[in-house]
């Protein structure tokens, strides 16, 4: 957990231990079924699990939050936002049921009581979230279009609810639907090349 801990100072020893304990789990279930590139896996530290606390640099989700990560694949990035915000409430939803099988094995394992699997499409949904999260799903637009259903009208944190998107590349015909979007280039928060092109979208709803 050193990238971890150098860019997160102030986690607990507590935390950091159920992200490690995380990485286990996930690294022995992609084993079994291949929720990543099994070549990818020497790499989950950075390019996964600090990838997904990308969201944590740019919002501190208040007690109560109910947040849902579309499209989940191996429960990234809400499991991890999960074990840094234990107050707030997660659906993990995804449409492949042996990946929602993998994540209710490592939930049971990891013992999180803020976290719930659902096997869905998010365009037959019906809950109701604070914030929507999804991690290079499918393209910007298409991804709005299928979730913005889920999102609240309430406003509980210092953002109003909305789209948090985690997505590589340069895309700016993606937004131009949206002029409200905020782009935050992740190089502002990790220093590591793998950051270089990577991006979180803020689409307040």
């Amino acid at each position: 957990m050193e990238l971890i801990k150098k860019y997160f100072k102030n986690l607990s020893e507590d935390t950091l231990a159920k992200l490690a304990e995380f990485s286990s789990c996930f690294e022995e279930m992609n084993s079994k079924i291949n929720l990543i590139s099994r070549k990818d896996i020497q790499n989950f530290e950075e390019r996964h699990l600090l990838h997904a606390l990308a969201v944590a640099k740019f919002i501190n989700f208040k007690p109560g939050t109910k947040i849902i990560d579309v499209g989940t694949g191996g429960g990234i990035p809400g499991i991890p936002l999960a074990i840094l915000f234990p107050q707030a409430q997660f659906t993990l939803m995804d449409s492949m049921s042996k990946k929602i099988s993998a994540i209710n094995t490592m939930l049971a394992d990891l013992a999180l009581p803020n976290v719930s699997a659902v096997l869905a499409r998010s365009n037959e949904y019906k809950g109701k979230f604070d914030f929507v999260l999804g991690r290079a799903v499918t393209e910007f637009p298409k991804f709005v279009h299928e979730t913005q259903h889920l999102i609240k009208d309430a406003k509980i944190n210092a953002l109003p609810a909305g789209v948090l998107y985690l997505k590589g590349g340069d895309f700016p015909h993606e937004l131009k639907p949206f002029p409200s979007a905020d782009v935050i280039p992740l190089s502002e928060f990790f220093k590591e090349e793998f950051f270089e092109t990577k991006k979180l979208i803020y689409l307040p709803m």
